[in-house]
Order: structure tokens, then C-alpha cells, then sequence
């Protein structure tokens, strides 16, 4: 079987897993410009999590990352640490239902 219908029966099956789920989240304190969205990257492909994650004018930073609850129960915490030299004040979390599915994690650019 090619390597792409692996990764697509693979992919479908952990979509359409009954707790399949999203967080959107909004990071707020010294999180641009301190390696908060590489160490989020990092870590979210780490974990085969999936959704993106970009700056916001207004010095926060936003994303969307998808998977299963208890896995992103964990990547909360790790959001809420964040790189070494970020300090996270607040990280707002909203659960919700993918309305559409991400088949990697990215770093949109400003």
C-alpha cells in the first residue's frame, strides 16, 4: 500500500474518532518575539498534533490546534509555559468542533 493511503486511512481514522477535537487559543503576555511559536511548533509536531499558529497585531499570538482531548489537555500546559524566555500572562482556550481539518501544523507568517 503507498506510504499516502497509510497516512490517509491513518488520518481518517484519528478525524473521525468520536473525541476527535479542537482548541483555539490566544496567548497573551511576552509571547512574539521569544521563540513562543517555534517552541509551540516543536512541540505540537512532537505530540502528531495538527492546526497552525500565527502573531497578532496586538502582540498576542493565536492558533488552532487539533487532537485528541487528552493530548491537548497536556499541550495546554506546555502553551501555558511556553520557550524560556516567553511569559505567558493569560492563554485563553476555546474547545471546539473542527470545522475543518488540518493535515499538519504551520507557523503563518505576519
Amino acid at each position: 500500500m503507498p506510504h499516502s493511503t497509510v497516512f490517509l486511512n491513518y488520518f481518517n481514522t484519528v478525524y473521525n474518532h468520536p473525541m476527535f477535537s479542537e482548541i483555539y487559543c490566544i496567548a497573551q503576555g511576552k509571547v512574539q518575539r521569544v521563540g513562543y511559536r517555534d517552541f509551540v511548533e516543536r512541540y505540537v509536531k512532537e505530540c502528531g498534533l495538527t492546526g497552525w499558529i500565527k502573531n497578532r497585531e496586538d502582540g498576542s499570538v493565536e492558533m488552532v490546534i487539533q487532537g485528541i482531548p487528552d493530548d491537548l489537555k497536556i499541550c495546554i500546559e506546555a502553551l501555558n509555559q511556553g520557550s524560556v524566555l516567553a511569559k505567558v500572562d493569560s492563554l485563553a482556550v476555546d474547545w471546539r468542533t473542527p470545522a475543518k481539518l488540518y493535515g499538519e501544523f504551520q507557523v503563518i507568517s505576519s
